[in-house]
């Protein structure tokens, strides 16, 4: 099996950052506990493109992760596309 690459879009990274901001605010140990996290399921899609369910929204993809309370939805093509990083309570947008 090839390893695909792994791209953010600039909207992931963005809500990787506010995550990480928010959590810090009450626990800078946490924060980066989660975005560390995050991060390493995004990671294993590289390898395991397949790994998450299929998403919500057309031709798209989430890894949920049971430990933390978020959803990482993303596209498989040439290589995955990170789209953004949703908290699982969040209202879901009709396009990503």
């Amino acid at each position: 099996m090839s390893e695909k690459r792994v791209r953010w879009t600039m909207r992931a990274l963005r809500r990787l950052d506010e995550i990480g901001a928010h959590i810090q605010k009450d626990n800078p140990d946490a924060a980066a506990r989660v975005v560390a996290r995050i991060v390493s399921a995004v990671d294993m899609l590289a390898d395991f493109p397949a790994t998450g369910r299929v998403g919500r929204l057309n031709g798209t993809r989430e890894v949920v992760l049971a430990d933390i309370p978020y959803i990482i939805p993303y596209r498989v093509g040439q290589d995955i596309e990170i789209l953004t990083v949703m908290h699982a309570h969040q209202r879901w947008p009709s396009v990503l």
